[in-house]
């Protein structure tokens, strides 16, 4: 395959590229955070009620 046109294409398809905005970027950070932030604390709480359980059945 030619090199040259290799890159055309390439630089063809960055062009169609649409890059985040600044304020999309902060959004969708902000979004992560706190889905992650959530879901750690319902599993924290998960593995604290069955450690519980566990207690409770074996003494």
């Amino acid at each position: 395959m030619n090199l040259g046109l290799h890159i055309r294409n390439a630089k063809s398809e960055l062009a169609k590229v649409i890059f985040p905005t600044k304020g999309q970027v902060k959004q969708a950070y902000i979004s992560v955070i706190i889905v992650v932030t959530v879901i750690a604390a319902f599993l924290a709480l998960v593995d604290l009620l069955m450690s519980s359980v566990m207690s409770a059945i074996l003494g």
